[in-house]
């Protein structure tokens, strides 16, 4: 059995492990990092933190193996970042900006990340002003897990008042673009020039009309 619940503050050291174990296109990323909570400082940590009602995680008999996050609108999570979750980090963390891009170790491209955090081009973020991400260890991937996680999160973000969601794959991880197709979700001609290793798909969503969101 594999429960799928939202997230408690216990939850966050898995969150962290689960990013890191499928930080590689969908594979382990644990040999590439000296430090194995970079990779979760980016994309697991903020949302638990600031957006915890957002968050939902897959649970079997051994423990939590998987989790959906994300944020209802883009521009309010980055501002939210800047204000609240980065400045600690890059107060632990040095910029690397002095290292050219092509020479950087995974450590130092997660630095750098937390230095000059991505921005969603507006051409993306106006027809689908939420995002999200969604990691599942192996153990429960091929199950229908996902499909259950994202059919879930994508309803809450609906009733939240989200009219599209957004996310961005790597180019080498073809198993999880073709889960995102059979999921709904279409892929897009709007590159981000700072992501070019990306494939960025969306989805429409109807907010109904007493919700209160984004859009």
């Amino acid at each position: 059995m594999v429960e799928i619940r939202g997230y408690e503050p216990d939850d966050l050291d898995a969150l962290y492990r689960i990013a890191l174990a499928t930080g590689r296109a969908g594979s382990d990323a644990s040999a590439l990092y000296r430090d194995p909570r970079l990779i979760g400082h980016v994309y697991a940590g903020p949302y638990a933190t600031l957006f915890p009602e957002l968050v939902l995680v897959a649970e079997d008999a051994d423990g939590v193996a998987g989790y959906i996050l994300g944020a209802l609108d883009t521009r309010t999570f980055e501002s939210r970042q800047e204000a609240e979750w980065w400045p600690a980090l890059r107060r632990r963390y040095p910029d690397p900006a002095s290292v050219p891009s092509g020479h950087r170790t995974p450590d130092q491209q997660r630095c750098h990340r937390i230095h000059h955090p991505l921005r969603m081009p507006d051409a993306i973020v106006a027809d689908y002003p939420s995002h999200l991400h969604i990691n599942l260890l192996p153990r429960l991937q091929r199950r229908g897990v996902g499909r259950r996680l994202v059919e879930r999160w994508l309803d809450l973000a609906q009733a939240m008042g989200s009219c599209g969601v957004h996310l961005g794959v790597n180019y080498a991880n073809r198993v999880a673009m073709e889960f995102y197709r059979a999921s709904g979700f279409q892929e897009l001609d709007s590159p981000v020039p700072s992501m070019s290793q990306a494939i960025w798909f969306a989805i429409r969503l109807n907010p109904s009309p007493t919700s209160t969101g984004s859009r």
